[in-house]
């Protein structure tokens, strides 16, 4: 009997060590062949108490066959009658049966009258305590369907190297809390605006996109007003380098005589975008990259006051009308708040991507994020300080996730740098570009 419960025990302890190893090495198989369906299971069967617990449920008449005490008889024994009633039941959302994902799960359910998805929403963090799961999303694809997305452990402690970039104008710079790959894709989403503190992961993110749109056939543009700090290691991959405000003005009004240009050309094809235009046509894609927005507008004495408002104009013309002539904006700032002028809230109502790190006051993050869900702005406040290249982003599906960056170090981004550096157009080739009369073939 002993030798038997020890080969039992040895076998139990094997087994115990093979489960450990097999989720150790090679999680995702793990997971979907163990781990989910324990979970779903689980989730099934602890539904009903959850939703009850969230106040999810509502009241429903039901009949039920029920016991009820009688008279107590002469002989002390209670007397029971067994009859059919209409008593007033919690009734649970119906629930699909959940389906796994890489970092997780994610399951449908059927609102109940009068529900809505903010209801979900606001008890998102009581799903998430009562499943024990690090973050429940609430999504929703049509009406009366609510998607729960769960996610067991934050995918965002580690991420990955940086991929290369395959389409046009488009870099994976990092992400998703979802697990799903965060995107900066200009075509799409043509301006960016990107606030963040002293160390939060703000020029990481820059550096990304430079190493990501490097090998691209795209000129990049850069506006330092650190002193050129930032952008000068960079500069055999751009095609310009403004450093001083007077650089900035100049360079901008070369930008607006170069979108006008490509107007012309649009108009002479019948093209609304360059995009229409024939490949032998169409003129090369700008990405201007902006370090320390608030320098643009800031006023030291009122002398300075008409350059400002020229300086702010140029931007906010190519915020309205770049997109169409292939010129894309990506704002960079630690301070971008109202108090700046009326030229930074015109600025950012243009600017479709949001992207905040941690900020160090309410008013950056205000701007950046208030306009879009106050459940964002709160989770923005919420970023630590030891978590350089978290942010809060809004994603072209039009929601808003945490995300984090992959680290890019100032080294790779100038190794990229260098190594296109044939691929970067000067500028004077790129105002040379634009042709002031189509060929016979495209005027016919």
């Amino acid at each position: 009997m002993s030798d038997q419960f020890l080969w039992m025990l040895g076998v139990l302890a094997a087994v115990a060590a093979g489960l450990w190893a097999w989720r150790r090495w090679h999680y995702r198989s793990f997971w979907l062949f163990i781990g989910f369906p324990i979970t779903a299971i689980s989730i099934r069967a602890s539904w009903r108490k959850v939703a009850l617990g969230c106040n999810l449920t509502k009241k429903r008449q039901r009949f039920w066959f029920t016991t009820v005490p009688g008279l107590v008889a002469s002989t002390g024994v209670v007397r029971v009658r067994r009859k059919w009633q209409r008593i007033a039941v919690d009734t649970k959302p119906f629930m699909w049966l959940p389906l796994p994902t890489r970092y997780g799960w994610r399951v449908t359910l059927h609102t109940l009258e009068g529900q809505i998805p903010a209801d979900y929403a606001d008890v998102a963090e009581r799903l998430a305590h009562s499943w024990g799961v690090h973050a429940v999303r609430v999504s929703s694809d049509k009406p009366g369907r609510v998607r729960l997305a769960t996610t067991i452990r934050d995918p965002l402690v580690k991420v990955d190297d940086l991929p290369p970039s395959t389409e046009l104008l488009k870099v994976t710079v990092g992400r998703l809390e979802t697990g799903g790959p965060w995107v900066v894709d200009f075509r799409t989403v043509p301006h960016y605006i990107n606030a963040g503190a002293t160390q939060s992961g703000k020029s990481n993110l820059a550096n990304a996109l430079i190493v990501g749109l490097a090998p691209q056939p795209v000129a990049l543009v850069g506006f330092d007003l650190k002193g050129g700090v930032e952008f000068t290691p960079y500069a055999p991959r751009l095609s310009a380098l403004a450093t001083t405000r007077a650089e900035c003005g100049g360079l901008l009004d070369d930008l607006v005589a170069l979108m006008t240009d490509r107007m012309g050309v649009c108009r002479m094809a019948s093209a609304r975008n360059i995009w229409q235009l024939p490949p032998h046509l169409r003129p090369v894609p700008i990405v201007v990259l902006v370090d320390e927005l608030a320098e643009l507008y800031l006023m030291a004495d009122k002398s300075e006051k008409d350059e400002i408002a020229k300086t702010s104009t140029a931007l906010l013309r190519i915020a309205q009308l770049g997109r169409a002539f292939g010129i894309y904006l990506f704002c960079c700032g630690q301070r971008i708040g109202s108090d700046l002028g009326p030229g930074v809230t015109a600025l950012r109502a243009q600017c479709s991507g949001r992207i905040c790190h941690r900020v160090n006051d309410p008013e950056t993050a205000t701007m950046t994020l208030g306009d879009l869900d106050p459940a964002a702005l709160d989770s923005a406040r919420a970023i630590a300080a030891d978590t350089p290249g978290v942010a809060i982003v809004a994603s072209q599906d039009g929601q808003w996730y945490r995300a984090r960056s992959f680290y890019v170090s100032e080294q790779t981004a100038e190794h990229a740098a260098h190594t296109y550096a044939d691929r970067a157009p000067s500028w004077a080739e790129v105002m040379a570009a634009q042709p002031h009369q189509l060929p016979d073939s495209q005027t016919a």
